[in-house]
């Protein structure tokens, strides 16, 4: 009984050790797939499970291709004993294998298109058995930015086929990009006979795909506003990404249903000087459209779509016609218009130029202009408004009265139309002195300027007077739009009374101006300090020749001063010239004395 006991416990302790063992076989965990940029790095880990530990695995990386004739490749060992990476593999200089807590971790380095492999991680274990896993590597890079191309013609909406409307091109892009055309956000596809999309790639010599995606479309009226662009999708390590094209529009050729013609300067009412433009223009857009401009009223016509009228007067006034004729399909269309020339004459004044009121009598003046408009006149003096009406009324007329008026005629509704008359009024009456209150001049000055200032029409005559004697030859005279005006220039350095007497038929005025001359005291001391100073220097003179000839005393030698006096006594002064001119001092016998004692 014994031992059949006992090796039924030798059985179920086999049957345990195997079944303990069957759930402890080595597991290997691994991401499906790792993806990165090109030239990064990328990491691949590989986890697993064994109860002999690190240290009682083999662990091994593998390297296998996608496609094609699958090989599988050793690019690295370890044991307990030695960690090996393979020599004279693509990855030998660009890999490490880092240990973690769970596992391992594959590190390649400036990772390039072709490292998109399968990598294998291969596990065994001394005692639970061997067991792999295995990540893709997927490589990408961003494409440059799409461009996009129109083509540079029009499309006529009458081609039977569809035209081609643009290309897009996206480079340098991995995974292969993706082209999708839009109309207005709207996709477009494939439609027999309506819309085209080809697409072609292109494999770089790096590698990379460049796509290139043509449009073609059967054009219809409305596409004449609408904007296509390109949009391409391309992946990254993240997801998906999107980037879009500008926008273009294609010139659509469409025959006219219409014509207009229309002024387009100047905006608003014309007038005479203007220069006036006419468009013409269809609601169509084709090329083989001709136009016309024609003055119906001349019959005068020009084949162009904009006339430039310049300088236009009330005779350019009329109906002008547009004509648009096709000259594929010839079909005739047109239309025409009414240009008005609003004109303003010049302006014409009643009573005209001059004119002559007694004083204090009343005017009345009209200023009128014909013009095609409502016009508003305004009259002026000297710059300042007087009258705003078309009639100026002078009443009860003084000296003030006379002067130029002048009339301005707008229209208010046109800005710069305007025009203007003038009129010279004179108020006729006796001379009126304009007086001043400087008629007593006191003056130092040598000449004395005086002004007599005559208001009165006809313009007075005026005359100057010193003590009853006309100085009238000496006087600058000159009529003024008011009368008369004489300036006259007298003597300042004597007292006298000077008249202004105007006189014109009428009348007579007279003002007085006395002068009174003053001694300038200032100049009186002047003067009498240089004469002094002059005396000063004769005095000097005279006693310094005394002392020369000893005639002061202090002078070497006694001098008779009881001897009478000869006639040879004399001083004479003898003038010779040579080359300079010398003066000799003659002595009392006629002995020329040296200079010394000159």
């Amino acid at each position: 009984m014994a031992v059949r006991g006992t090796g039924s416990l030798l059985v179920g302790l086999v049957v345990l050790l195997h079944t303990w063992r069957a759930g402890a076989a080595v597991e290997v965990i691994m991401e499906d797939k790792v993806k990165v940029y090109l030239g990064r790095e990328a990491q691949i880990n590989c986890s697993y499970t064994s109860d002999d530990g690190s240290g009682g695995v083999t662990l091994e990386w593998f390297y296998e291709t996608l496609s094609g004739a699958k090989v599988k490749e050793r690019i690295f060992y370890q044991d307990s004993i030695m960690k090996i990476i393979e020599k004279g593999s693509r990855f030998t200089d660009r890999i490490s294998v880092n240990h973690t807590n769970s596992g391992v971790i594959l590190t390649i380095r400036d990772v390039q298109l072709e490292d998109e492999l399968d990598f294998i991680c291969a596990i065994k274990s001394l005692t639970d058995g061997s067991e792999e896993g295995r990540t893709k590597l997927r490589v990408f890079v961003k494409p440059q930015l799409p461009t996009i191309e129109a083509v540079p013609s029009g499309i006529s909406i009458s081609e039977e086929n569809p035209s081609k409307i643009g290309s897009c091109e996206v480079k340098n892009g991995y995974p292969q990009p993706n082209i999708t055309w839009y109309k207005d956000k709207i996709p477009l596809r494939n439609i027999p006979n309506e819309v085209i999309v080809l697409s072609s790639v292109t494999t770089e010599s790096s590698g990379l795909f460049s796509v290139e995606s043509e449009l073609s479309k059967k054009i219809v009226k409305e596409d004449k506003d609408a904007f296509f662009y390109c949009e391409v999708t391309y992946f990254v390590p993240g997801g998906t990404l999107m980037s879009e094209t500008d926008r273009i529009n294609v010139t659509v050729y469409y025959p006219s249903t219409a014509v207009k013609i229309w002024v387009e300067s100047p905006k608003g009412k014309i007038k005479e000087g203007d220069s006036v433009e006419l468009h013409c223009s269809g609601n169509g857009n084709n090329p083989s459209s001709v136009f016309t401009i024609k003055y119906l009223k001349d019959d005068v016509s020009w084949d162009v779509n904009i006339k430039l009228l310049e300088n236009v007067t009330r005779q350019n006034s009329g109906v002008y016609e547009c004509t648009s004729t096709d000259v594929e399909i010839f079909v005739e269309l047109s239309n025409n218009t009414e240009v008005f020339v609003n004109y303003l004459d010049p302006a014409f004044v009643t009573p005209h130029e001059l004119n002559v009121v007694d004083k204090g009598d009343d005017l009345n003046a009209t200023c009128n202009a014909l013009s095609s408009l409502p016009t508003e006149t305004t009259w002026f003096k000297n710059g300042q408004e007087v009258s705003k009406s078309h009639t100026l009324f002078l009443r009860n007329a003084t000296f003030d009265t006379a002067g130029m008026y002048e009339c301005v005629v707008t229209v208010p509704e046109i800005e710069g139309m305007t025009t203007s008359g003038s009129m010279h009024v004179h108020v006729q009456g006796p001379p009126e002195i304009m007086r001043t209150p400087l008629t007593e001049i006191e003056t130092y000055e040598q000449t004395v300027e005086l002004v007599c200032d005559v208001r009165g029409y006809p313009p007075p005559f005026i005359i100057w007077t010193i003590s009853d004697e006309k100085i009238t030859t000496l006087a600058s005279n000159e009529e003024t739009g008011y009368g008369s005006k004489s300036v006259v220039k007298v003597d300042g350095t004597s007292n006298a009374t000077v008249t202004c007497n105007a006189t014109n038929g009428l009348g007579t005025d007279t003002m007085v101006f006395n002068i009174k001359a003053k001694i300038d005291s200032k100049g009186f001391i002047t003067a009498v300090i240089i004469i002094l100073i002059l005396l000063l220097a004769i005095l000097g003179s005279v006693l310094f020749f005394l002392y020369k000839k000893g005639k002061i005393c202090g002078r070497s030698g006694k001098q008779d001063l009881t001897k009478e006096k000869s006639s040879k006594d004399n001083i004479v002064v003898e003038m010779t010239r040579d080359n300079t001119e010398e003066a000799i001092l003659l002595g009392v016998n006629g002995e020329k004395q040296p200079p010394t004692e000159q």
